[in-house]
């Protein structure tokens, strides 16, 4: 990555940037019971997939046949129930500790052009970022999300797609930084040929974090300079 030249750098949200707390459970727990009629009570993780995925793997693994009308229902179902829990949110959120200074500065970079890359569906992600007050340090315009595509690794393809029609530059892996807590972040990254900076405060260990292939492995996002440093490579 030269000196100078334009960046793209995507941000994770959730257990990235910010804790939502038990609401998104609860979300889905009173979505599934209104789309199926009946309790949520099969274990599952998001782990980083995409809401696609996900909504499609609680369906299935509750023995209801994941339709594109079923996951479509219950993605709009969704927004509504977790927007609802705002009060909830608030309440049992936070913004993770150096999440604000680090997106500030990064912001404050001339280079740098920063949105998401997350497997949150847009109106999740935008409600999210405005919740927790980090809205303003990224272009939403730009960013991919759960919405996209069932697979992570294809989301960063339509943050550049975004990205060239609203900024006229072309972006590509090799001027694009993912930042994310999970193993698929690690390896959307990896398959696009992204330089992936790993923060070690979601469900994934720092040694396995740096297996999967992260360029850099941090504790958190409470340095801000190391931060900074670690994404500008």
């Amino acid at each position: 990555m030269s000196t100078g030249a334009p960046l793209l750098v995507l941000w994770d949200v959730d257990q990235t940037l910010v804790e939502v707390g038990g609401a998104t459970r609860r979300a889905y727990a009173a979505t599934f019971d209104k789309v199926v009629g009946r309790t949520l009570d099969q274990p599952w993780q998001f782990n980083g997939r995409t809401e696609l995925a996900a909504v499609a793997d609680v369906l299935r693994v509750h023995g209801v046949a994941p339709s594109p009308a079923a996951v479509d229902s219950f993605i709009t179902l969704l927004v509504d129930e977790l927007c609802a829990r705002e009060d909830e949110v608030r309440r049992e959120g936070r913004v993770l500790p150096g999440a604000d200074a680090a997106l500030r500065s990064c912001r404050a970079e001339a280079r740098v052009h920063q949105s998401l890359l997350t497997g949150n569906v847009f109106p999740l992600a935008a409600w999210k970022m405005s919740v927790f007050g980090l809205a303003e340090h990224v272009d939403l315009r730009i960013g991919a999300y759960g919405g996209d595509s069932v697979e992570r690794a294809a989301l960063p393809a339509h943050a550049w797609l975004r990205a060239e029609r609203h900024l006229g530059h072309r972006f590509s892996g090799a001027n694009t930084v993912i930042v994310g807590d999970t193993l698929l972040d690690v390896a959307t990254g990896r398959a696009v040929g992204a330089r992936v900076v790993a923060v070690a405060t979601g469900p994934a260990a720092a040694a396995d974090l740096r297996a999967a292939g992260a360029d850099v492995v941090l504790p958190d996002l409470t340095d801000t300079s190391a931060v900074v440093e670690a994404i500008l490579g």
